[in-house]
């Protein structure tokens, strides 16, 4: 009989996925807890655990590893650095884990994947981390120390320097390293928060009201999400606040025609639908069937009737919607800087580049989708990145070439506690660490009336 894979080797494997052939570490961790699921809850919460913190906190494991290993972590073969790296983790971070059973299962995991050569140097490596992990001895100053300390990019730092100061980076780098709870958003077409709370702690779950909305909770103490009674009665969908506070944001109205132009899996698209209290009308649009999908899983989840699932492409401008809706909502792909506590590995693969062809894209789609809001109509902007180009600019160079739209202040739309985070221009850069929230950009721009035209 087959000895079943054991919670290391599940790591492993993981992690190689995202290192090497880079793939996204929520994607390929939840696929694999969804596999293994018959496994223990505490099994279960190894392998989450000790992967999203291997990739945390990786470059500063890197650094630790060289200081250490004779063969430096870019010369090591994939296997074993992916051994290595997640053992450090556990010597560094783990205290429940004896420091001879990290290194007594990182070796035996090296010789089951076809190393035993190279047992010594994984033992030795790792007790000469274990005797001295207290002695190393890190940047102290400049970008290079919140580098190594937080496993921040120095490139993404030296970027934020430009319009944040050092404290406030410091805060948001200290963030991402943070555990960070599940927020949902209560369905008010189905159950009041009271309820759904109550409900909630019937099932064992640890349940915490969000200060700034009251339909918002923070949930925690599960052991399965799709396990719970209230989420597969459609009780509640799992949001993060910024994108509650961006709908907040759009003002929906009864009977409004609601265009979500970039929606899966579809969250805000439904907290709009439930606004408009039966009324009106919610298009989700998406690029590919899949994400299309994940919308329409979650709309039948919910009950709610006036929103349906699209599958199209932003950039294509659909001429039968122009100036038809009342609002459009364009929440565009971006480089995720604001997230990167919940997509650990996010930050080693967004480059220079890349974030450049997205500023490129951002304006393609506003430019595209502007055309379907109607005069006196809200075109809502927002992104889950701290970054000013995919933001401000954006925004500045949208009202350079759209003068026919109008930003509006969006101060009076947010709770007291973000009043004065609001730019004198009239937008919310949310930032981690600083606010109770994701980073996230909202910005709402109106298209002029025709009697507001010069």
């Amino acid at each position: 009989m087959t000895k079943p894979v054991s919670e290391r080797e599940l790591v492993l494997g993981i992690l190689l996925e995202v290192t090497e052939e880079g793939e996204y570490s929520h994607i390929v961790l939840r696929r694999t807890l969804e596999k293994y699921q018959y496994m223990e809850k505490k099994e279960r919460a190894f392998i989450t655990r000790v992967t999203e913190g291997t990739l945390e906190h990786l470059i500063e494991i890197d650094y630790i590893l060289d200081c250490f290993s004779k063969v430096k972590v870019k010369k090591m073969k994939p296997v074993i650095r992916a051994i290595l790296r997640s053992a450090v983790y556990q010597l560094k971070y783990m205290d429940s884990i004896t420091d001879a059973a990290v290194c007594n299962e990182a070796v035996k995991l090296a010789v089951k994947k076809g190393f035993a050569n190279l047992k010594g140097f994984v033992n030795g490596v790792l007790r000469n981390v274990a005797r001295n992990i207290d002695k190393v001895e890190y940047p102290k100053e400049g970008t290079r120390a919140f580098s190594v300390k937080y496993s921040m990019p120095e490139w993404i730092l030296d970027m934020w320097s430009r319009d944040i100061d050092t404290a406030t980076i410091e805060k948001i780098a200290a963030s991402f390293q943070q555990e960070i709870p599940v927020t949902i958003r209560c369905n008010q077409e189905k159950v009041s928060p009271s309820m759904l709370k109550e409900a909630l702690m019937k099932e064992g779950v640890h349940v915490k009201e969000h200060p700034y909305l009251p339909y918002a909770f923070r949930i925690s103490g599960y052991d399965h999400l799709k396990n719970l009674d209230c989420f597969c009665k459609g009780w509640f969908l799992v949001q993060d606040i910024s994108s509650m506070l961006a709908v907040e944001a759009a003002r929906v109205k009864r009977n409004d025609r609601i265009l979500d132009v970039c929606a899966a899996p579809g969250g805000k698209a439904l907290h709009m639908a439930e606004k408009l209290c039966n009324t009106g009308f919610v298009e989700a649009r998406d690029l590919t069937v899949y994400k299309t999908e994940l919308i329409e899983e979650n709309i039948a989840r919910t009950g709610l009737k006036n929103i349906k699932a699209v599958c199209k492409d932003a950039t294509i401008l659909d001429e039968k919607e122009r100036g038809k809706a009342d609002i459009v909502l364009a929440d565009l792909p971006c480089s995720g800087l604001g997230v990167l506590g919940k997509k650990t590995d996010l930050k080693y693969k967004i480059t220079r580049e890349g974030m450049e062809e997205l500023v490129l894209l951002q304006r393609n789609i506003l430019s595209t989708v502007q055309n379907y809001v109607r005069p006196g109509g809200t075109l809502l902007y927002s992104t889950c990145t701290i970054h000013r180009e995919e933001n401000e600019e954006n925004i500045r160079w949208f009202l350079k070439n759209h003068p026919d739209f109008v930003l509006e202040n969006i101060k009076e739309d947010l709770c007291e506690e973000l009043k004065e985070s609001v730019s004198g221009e009239g937008w919310l850069q949310l930032l981690p660490g600083i606010h109770d929230s994701d980073g996230f950009f909202i910005a709402r721009l109106v298209r002029k009336k025709e009697s507001d035209r010069i």
